[in-house]
Formats: structure tokens, sequence, C-alpha cells
């Protein structure tokens, strides 16, 4: 079992940043996506931004130009460096692993709050 651990939430205030780190518990291969979602209380988790084995990155409208993802794969961790914050930021962040184009990996989560 692959279990991601997720590290770097915490409480900032309006336009400061943050930068997520997600691990996996332990030396995988075949991953072919890594991504970060965000769940509000009492709604379904959403995209924040993904990132594939070479490289492509997707990431939701809401945070273009803010968010930045990358990837070590050497050491299948990925990061999410998170500017200009917004209080509508606030939310539980998830790291999501991806094997094989089938298996999902979801981390425990990490909380991340925007004061205004």
């Amino acid at each position: 079992q692959v279990q991601p651990v997720e590290s770097g939430g915490g409480l900032v205030q309006a336009g400061g940043s943050l930068r997520l780190s997600c691990v996996a518990s332990r030396s995988i291969n075949s991953i072919n996506e890594m991504g970060w979602y965000r769940q509000y209380p009492g709604k379904q988790r959403e995209l924040v931004a993904t990132i594939t084995s070479d490289g492509s990155t997707n990431y939701a409208d809401s945070v273009k130009g803010r968010f930045t993802i990358s990837r070590d794969n050497a050491k299948n961790t990925v990061f999410l460096q998170m500017n200009s914050l917004k209080p509508e930021d606030t939310a539980v962040y998830y790291c999501k692993i991806q094997r094989y184009y089938i298996y999902s990996y979801w981390g425990q989560g990490t909380q991340v709050t925007v004061s205004s």
C-alpha cells in the first residue's frame, strides 16, 4: 500500500505564501501523475493542480498564476507553491498519487487557512 504524506499546511495572512509537500511512504515506480486537490466543508473534493511524469501541468482556473506545482521523480515527491493566497483558498488540501493510470492513493490532508 502506498500512503502519500503531506506537510506544509498552516495559517497565513492573505497575500502570503505557503509550500505544500507530499512524499510517497515508500519507493514506488510507475507513477504517471501526482496532484493536489482541496475540499471545502460540505463540498466535494476539487482539483487544484496536477503534474504528469513528463512534466505536463494542469491547474484550476482559480489558482492559475498564483500556484505552481512541481515534482521530484527520483524522490516520488510533489510540491505546491502557493503565492498570493486568498481567504477563499482556505480548505483541506489532499495529495494524490496515481499509478498505471488506474490506482489512486490519497493522503490524509493538510489544513490551509488564509486569514483576511
